[in-house]
């Protein structure tokens, strides 16, 4: 018996290491990878990694890892974008040439899609992304489908009757995702269930549903500032929308595909729904859902929602320009809140520039060499952190003087702290008694400065911060 739990020992870590990422039991808001507690931060491209066969994904997989980031999301083929017309992008990596998209179905002479046949280029290509990216520890979050916006977005579509020689019914496209799409739901529930199957063999894989499903199906919820007038109050960029009762219905249906077909499968895998943007307390998720993804979102997205037990994504940013100081912002105050995962859309990652070095205007958004490497900050900031005992934590930081405060903690033990603002600044801390050391980092910079040890009888006790602009960090250990 001493000679098998000796055996079980020595194999239990490689178990571990060898299912598929998931959330971790004993926190389950962070994620569980290859033996390790980790969080999910990048800066990553416009997901067309797989489908535009003129990027080069090995040299934008090279480029995440050597800037210390994790993480990327890919479209899984069925939704495309028009090239320099959808969102006004220019370089888009979503919107390839009709020579450089590569979809999961082949195509007739005609260059018609058959949604009977599939391309084997396309899964070769879609495999070898997912190998290339396991082999640097980057997690892939594959989206199965997205919104289609608008008409210019459904003329392109492969499931568009115009566009293939299956005679799948013509529909109204804001019915896509719906039950009552006709005949194309059969079509949806083929291409889940295979990329399902090619992406099994790998642990570096969460599926998500959906990308934005409000957009197309918007149920109004909430407004960020009720202070506005109608219409400019109840629409994009003041209202928080979720997805009507025909989406939710259909996305279960698709979470069914994906776990019936898992089922007979070793991978068993995490599956993500985008429940809404900004912010907004979950009402409502399809069964089985492991994490729950916001885009453009607000820190609150994590405090409405960390009682639900689930991860809790920041699945997009980037449409405030091209300045790097609100996309930095926006990751170290949604981590610092107890998220699970960041995931800026990046646009300087283009075809040719694989390496991230496109800072060219490209649309609504930004992204840089110096916005990753500022990440990679956060990123070594949080991997100091015992993340499986770390929560949020809205007691210690009693008042950050014209500043936010951001708090997880190991009550009792260590505090990480960020403060938004440019300083210096007094931060009031309510912590026990004990003697205490720490070190400050410098979000912009990365510059770590050491604290200088103190005792504290217990109470508040006021700290005083160096210098900083756009955002001081603190890692705070009671001895």
């Amino acid at each position: 018996m001493m000679k098998f739990f000796a055996i079980f020992a020595v194999l239990y870590p490689a178990l571990l290491a060898a299912q598929p990422i998931r959330l971790h039991p004993r926190n389950p808001h962070y994620f569980l990878y290859r033996g390790k507690a980790v969080a999910l931060v990048t800066s990553g491209e416009h997901y067309g990694s797989v489908m535009n066969l003129d990027f080069d994904y090995r040299r934008y997989l090279s480029t995440l890892a050597a800037d210390g980031l994790n993480y990327t999301r890919i479209f899984g083929g069925s939704y495309r974008e028009v090239p320099g017309k959808s969102f006004g992008i220019q370089r888009n990596n979503l919107a390839p040439t009709d020579s450089a998209f590569l979809a999961p179905w082949a195509r007739d002479a005609s260059g018609k899609f058959d949604l009977d046949r599939w391309d084997p280029r396309f899964f070769q290509r879609l495999r070898d992304f997912l190998a290339e990216a396991d082999r640097r520890g980057i997690v892939v979050e594959i989206t199965l489908f997205s919104s289609h916006y608008a008409e210019m977005q459904w003329r392109v579509s492969a499931l568009n009757a115009a566009n293939n020689v299956n005679h799948t019914d013509a529909i109204d496209w804001k019915k896509l995702h719906t039950l009552e799409n006709g005949n194309l739901l059969t079509r949806q529930e083929q291409y889940t269930r295979k990329l399902v199957r090619e992406a099994n063999p790998f642990d570096n894989v969460i599926f998500e549903i959906q990308n934005e499903p409000w957009s197309d199906r918007p149920k109004l919820v909430d407004v960020i500032n009720p202070y506005l007038q109608p219409p400019a109050r109840d629409t994009y960029p003041n209202s928080v929308e979720i997805a009507d009762e025909n989406s939710i219905a259909w996305q279960a249906r698709v979470m069914s595909w994906i776990r019936s077909e898992e089922s007979s499968l070793p991978g068993k895998h995490m599956v993500a729904q985008n429940y809404c943007n900004f912010r907004f307390p979950v009402q409502q998720l399809p069964a089985d859902v492991d994490l729950v993804n916001f885009h453009y979102a607000y820190p609150e997205a994590v405090l409405l929602n960390y009682g639900i037990g689930k991860a809790l994504g920041y699945d997009e940013t980037g449409f405030l320009g091209r300045g790097d100081d609100a996309y930095r912002r926006q990751a170290w105050n949604f981590m610092l809140s107890g998220g699970s995962a960041f995931d800026g859309l990046d646009y300087s990652f283009s075809v040719g520039h694989e390496d991230g070095t496109d800072t060219a205007p490209n649309g609504p958004g930004g992204g840089s060499p110096a916005l990753r490497h500022q990440l990679r900050t956060l990123v070594e900031f949080l991997q100091k952190l015992p993340l499986v005992e770390m929560a949020p934590d809205a007691q210690t930081a009693k008042h950050a003087a014209g500043a936010y405060a951001r708090v997880i903690s190991k009550p009792g033990s260590l505090y990480a702290i960020y403060i938004d603002a440019d300083g210096p600044t007094e931060l009031t801390l309510n912590l026990p008694s004990g003697t205490y050391s720490g070190e400050w980092t410098n979000a912009f910079t990365g510059q770590v400065q050491a604290l200088a040890n103190f005792s504290h009888k217990g109470g508040d006790t006021v700290l005083h911060t160096p210098r900083f602009e756009n955002g001081m960090a603190l890692r705070l250990t009671r001895k």
